[in-house]
């Protein structure tokens, strides 16, 4: 029998937290839950320590958290304040001294609850000590989102055999989230975004009211999710027409770019070395200045996750 995946990372975590000098973790980004105990709700705590795991939710998620995650975790549930009965259950977890929290994912107003009812630990803020654990995706990890990024090219392929001269963009999203759903993505990872004409150079536009042309860009960004996994797509076509050559020209600027860092990249790079086998297409073409955002980033849980293939990110990319 193959060993939890989940227990798994709780390992890896308790020896990051041994090598940060921590006794524990408060977690609360609802992905690293998800991560580490596969609790999907929206409402939770979730205590690591060196040798145990406390998850606390509300009564809302007591049947789903206890199937989900009870076999990992010691599930909690109140009915009144979910914040107090966490630290009552910490405290039973041990004499812990140094407790980490996720600096990220806590307001100020629950941080301010460290002064009050969590007086009894040592409070020390931590940063992406679950998402670089995050980072290297195992094997049910990679299937889930190789699904979802299926998943996402069928719902484009859907939709593009009903987009027409004069919808609006808000109407085509209609119709790829339609496709999404039907072909059995849990949610949207992110607002779908479709624009056209103009509005496509916006590099995250929301979609409007305006009608398509016939003739013009129409680009489409959007995800599919499996299992909590994302894909994130992004296509651009032009709508009734044939490409004019600038068009064409263009679009086939943008390939190149992309060919290139794809059959480039390799581990041992920095994330600003992958970004730069695009970025330089681009640049000697006269376009750097157009090209404001990165190369990429990694999927999981969240659709944006390390690694990060901008121009500043100088961590080495790794091949687990």
């Amino acid at each position: 029998m193959h060993a939890d995946p989940r227990r798994q990372r709780q390992e890896a975590l308790a020896g990051a937290l041994s090598a940060a000098g921590l006794d524990g973790l408060l977690v609360t980004s609802r992905a690293n839950i998800r991560y580490l105990t596969g609790f999907s709700g929206s409402a939770a705590l979730v205590a690591v320590t060196r040798g145990d795991v406390l998850l606390v939710t509300d009564f809302r998620y007591d049947e789903q958290a206890r199937a989900e995650a009870g076999a990992v975790a010691r599930v909690e549930v109140e009915s009144t304040s979910v914040w107090d009965r966490f630290f009552t259950e910490l405290a039973t977890l041990g004499p812990l001294g140094a407790v980490g929290y996720e600096a990220h994912a806590l307001t100020v107003q629950d941080a301010e609850r460290f002064t009050q009812a969590g007086q009894a630990w040592r409070w020390t803020a931590t940063r992406d000590l679950v998402e670089r654990l995050r980072a290297a995706k195992g094997p049910g990890e990679v299937a889930a989102i190789r699904e979802a990024a299926e998943l996402a090219g069928a719902a484009l392929q859907d939709t593009l055999t009903q987009v027409r001269v004069g919808m609006t963009e808000l109407e085509v999203a209609g119709v790829l989230e339609g496709a999404l759903r039907r072909l059995g993505s849990e949610g949207h990872p992110f607002s779908t975004i479709v624009a056209s004409g103009p509005r496509t150079a916006l590099p995250h536009a929301r979609s409007s009211r305006r009608a398509v042309a016939k003739g013009e860009w129409l680009l489409l960004d959007f995800g599919a999710q499996v299992d909590g996994y994302c894909a994130d797509i992004t296509r651009t076509l032009v709508v009734g027409a044939r490409a004019t050559e600038r068009q064409r020209a263009l679009y086939e600027l943008v390939a190149e770019a992309e060919r290139r860092a794809r059959e480039c990249v390799r581990a041992g790079m920095t994330g600003r070395e992958a970004d730069a086998l695009a970025r330089d297409v681009i640049e000697a073409r006269g376009f750097g200045e157009a090209f404001g955002h990165s190369l990429g980033h990694g999927l999981g849980l969240e659709v944006h996750e390390a690694p990060r293939l901008s121009k500043t990110n100088t961590e080495l990319l790794e091949l687990v």
